[in-house]
Protein backbone atom coordinates (compact mmCIF):
# COMPACT_ATOMS: atom_id res chain seq x y z
CA UNK A 1 0.00 0.00 0.00
CA UNK A 2 1.40 3.40 -0.97
CA UNK A 3 1.27 5.88 1.91
CA UNK A 4 3.23 8.76 0.37
CA UNK A 5 4.69 10.03 -2.90
CA UNK A 6 7.04 12.97 -3.36
CA UNK A 7 8.95 14.47 -6.26
CA UNK A 8 11.43 17.34 -6.57
CA UNK A 9 13.37 18.99 -9.38
CA UNK A 10 16.25 21.41 -8.74
CA UNK A 11 18.73 23.37 -10.80
CA UNK A 12 22.26 22.18 -9.94
CA UNK A 13 23.53 25.72 -10.52
CA UNK A 14 21.35 26.90 -7.61
CA UNK A 15 23.13 24.48 -5.27
CA UNK A 16 26.51 25.57 -6.70
CA UNK A 17 25.65 29.24 -5.99
CA UNK A 18 24.51 28.37 -2.46
CA UNK A 19 27.77 26.47 -1.87
CA UNK A 20 29.75 29.48 -3.13
CA UNK A 21 27.84 31.80 -0.81
CA UNK A 22 27.49 29.71 2.37
CA UNK A 23 29.97 26.82 1.93
CA UNK A 24 30.36 24.56 4.95
CA UNK A 25 27.48 26.24 6.82
CA UNK A 26 25.04 25.11 4.12
CA UNK A 27 26.51 21.61 3.93
CA UNK A 28 26.43 21.17 7.73
CA UNK A 29 22.84 22.42 7.98
CA UNK A 30 21.37 20.26 5.20
CA UNK A 31 23.49 17.14 4.65
CA UNK A 32 24.61 14.21 6.80
CA UNK A 33 28.29 13.38 7.20
CA UNK A 34 27.87 10.35 4.90
CA UNK A 35 26.31 12.52 2.18
CA UNK A 36 29.10 15.08 2.52
CA UNK A 37 31.78 12.37 2.25
CA UNK A 38 30.17 10.91 -0.89
CA UNK A 39 30.04 14.37 -2.52
CA UNK A 40 33.69 15.01 -1.64
CA UNK A 41 34.67 11.74 -3.36
CA UNK A 42 32.96 13.02 -6.51
CA UNK A 43 34.52 16.49 -6.47
CA UNK A 44 36.43 17.06 -9.69
CA UNK A 45 34.56 14.32 -11.57
CA UNK A 46 31.85 14.62 -14.21
CA UNK A 47 29.23 13.97 -11.51
CA UNK A 48 30.78 16.67 -9.36
CA UNK A 49 30.33 17.92 -5.83
CA UNK A 50 27.39 20.26 -6.54
CA UNK A 51 25.52 17.72 -8.69
CA UNK A 52 25.89 15.02 -6.02
CA UNK A 53 24.56 17.36 -3.34
CA UNK A 54 21.78 18.64 -5.63
CA UNK A 55 20.44 15.12 -6.13
CA UNK A 56 20.45 14.55 -2.39
CA UNK A 57 18.80 17.92 -1.78
CA UNK A 58 16.03 16.92 -4.22
CA UNK A 59 15.72 13.53 -2.49
CA UNK A 60 15.23 15.20 0.90
CA UNK A 61 12.61 17.55 -0.55
CA UNK A 62 10.81 14.63 -2.20
CA UNK A 63 10.91 12.59 1.02
CA UNK A 64 9.50 15.47 3.08
CA UNK A 65 6.65 15.72 0.57
CA UNK A 66 6.05 11.95 0.73
CA UNK A 67 5.82 12.28 4.52
CA UNK A 68 3.14 14.93 3.98
CA UNK A 69 4.87 17.53 6.13
CA UNK A 70 7.52 19.30 4.12
CA UNK A 71 10.12 20.68 6.52
CA UNK A 72 7.62 21.41 9.29
CA UNK A 73 6.14 19.53 12.22
CA UNK A 74 9.55 18.53 13.55
CA UNK A 75 11.01 17.25 10.25
CA UNK A 76 14.47 18.70 9.60
CA UNK A 77 16.93 18.40 6.71
CA UNK A 78 19.40 16.19 8.56
CA UNK A 79 16.58 13.84 9.68
CA UNK A 80 16.62 12.57 6.08
CA UNK A 81 19.78 11.00 4.69
CA UNK A 82 20.39 9.31 1.36
CA UNK A 83 22.03 5.94 1.94
CA UNK A 84 22.61 2.89 -0.21
CA UNK A 85 21.33 -0.60 0.53
CA UNK A 86 23.86 -3.46 0.23
CA UNK A 87 22.63 -3.92 -3.37
CA UNK A 88 23.65 -0.31 -4.11
CA UNK A 89 20.04 0.86 -4.43
CA UNK A 90 19.53 4.29 -2.86
CA UNK A 91 16.98 4.87 -0.12
CA UNK A 92 16.29 7.43 2.59
CA UNK A 93 17.31 6.76 6.20
CA UNK A 94 15.05 8.66 8.58
CA UNK A 95 15.79 9.80 12.12
CA UNK A 96 14.28 12.28 14.57
CA UNK A 97 11.06 13.98 13.51
CA UNK A 98 11.06 12.30 10.09
CA UNK A 99 11.17 8.85 11.67
CA UNK A 100 8.42 9.83 14.12
CA UNK A 101 6.22 11.00 11.22
CA UNK A 102 6.96 7.83 9.23
CA UNK A 103 6.08 5.67 12.23
CA UNK A 104 2.77 7.53 12.63
CA UNK A 105 1.89 6.92 8.96
CA UNK A 106 2.45 3.17 8.96
CA UNK A 107 -0.60 1.08 9.91
CA UNK A 108 -0.32 -1.51 12.69
CA UNK A 109 1.15 -4.83 11.57
CA UNK A 110 2.95 -3.18 8.63
CA UNK A 111 6.45 -1.86 8.05
CA UNK A 112 7.60 1.01 5.86
CA UNK A 113 9.63 0.73 2.68
CA UNK A 114 11.13 3.89 1.23
CA UNK A 115 11.84 3.78 -2.50
CA UNK A 116 14.08 6.48 -3.98
CA UNK A 117 15.23 7.23 -7.47
CA UNK A 118 17.53 10.12 -8.36
CA UNK A 119 18.93 11.41 -11.61
CA UNK A 120 20.70 14.43 -13.01
CA UNK A 121 21.20 15.87 -16.45
CA UNK A 122 23.04 19.18 -16.34
CA UNK A 123 21.76 21.60 -15.22
CA UNK A 124 18.89 19.75 -13.48
CA UNK A 125 18.67 17.10 -10.75
CA UNK A 126 15.52 15.21 -9.85
CA UNK A 127 14.37 12.73 -7.21
CA UNK A 128 11.21 10.74 -6.57
CA UNK A 129 10.26 9.03 -3.30
CA UNK A 130 7.52 6.48 -2.75
CA UNK A 131 6.79 5.33 0.78
CA UNK A 132 4.88 2.07 0.97
CA UNK A 133 3.67 -0.11 3.82
CA UNK A 134 4.03 -3.88 3.58
CA UNK A 135 2.99 -6.60 6.03
CA UNK A 136 5.62 -7.42 8.64
CA UNK A 137 7.24 -10.81 8.02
Amino acid sequence: MIIGIGNDLIDIRRIARTLDRFGDRFVARVFTEAEHRKALRRAGTERGFAATLAKRFAAKEAASKALGTGFRQGVFWRDLGVVNLPSGQPTIAMTGGALARLTALVPAGMEARVHLTMTDEWPMAEAQVIISAVPKP
